[in-house]
């Protein structure tokens, strides 16, 4: 596993939306690997393979029950409202207020290109929309409606 750079927001790459994965082969597990590898050494939670340099629909998270990997992700359902504060690794040093759904349902693929669904809310529902929206083009700052220096 290697740790890779992580791009900030003054790289266009974040702006562009990611291309559906249609290999699923050692070069995608290496991915992977490495971009857990690099959100676990950034303490991050969550990372999209954009924020690498690879725009691909790939994304890792960790909310702290284990490694979840989405590739080719798209939102099926979500309900309710929540404003939280969050962050995000291509974006050091600031936070902002956003308004995501409490609950998602989510299809994609695993390493393997099986289908999968995912349920999540609260924590782990605001990630898997925020990493979404990386594989989009979309930052939080796009859609935060109060931002906050972390040094305020």
């Amino acid at each position: 596993m290697a740790i890779r750079k992580i791009l900030t927001d003054d790289d266009p790459t974040l702006r562009k939306t990611a291309r559906t994965v249609d290999k699923f082969d050692d070069r995608l597990h290496t991915l992977l690997d490495d971009m857990y590898e690099t959100m676990k050494v950034n303490e991050g939670c969550g990372l999209a393979a954009n924020q690498v340099g690879i725009i691909k629909r790939a994304v890792v998270m960790d909310m702290g029950e284990g490694l979840i990997e989405m590739i080719n992700p798209v939102i099926e359902k979500s309900s309710g409202t929540n404003r939280q504060i969050e962050g995000c690794l291509s974006i050091p040093g600031v936070k902002g207020y956003v308004v995501r759904p409490d609950k998602v349902t989510v299809k994609a693929q695993d390493r393997n290109g099986k289908e999968i669904v995912l349920k999540g809310e609260g924590p782990l529902a605001r990630c898997i929309c925020h990493e979404i929206d990386h594989l989009n083009g979309i930052l939080f700052t796009d859609k935060a409606d109060e931002i906050v220096k972390e040094d305020e």
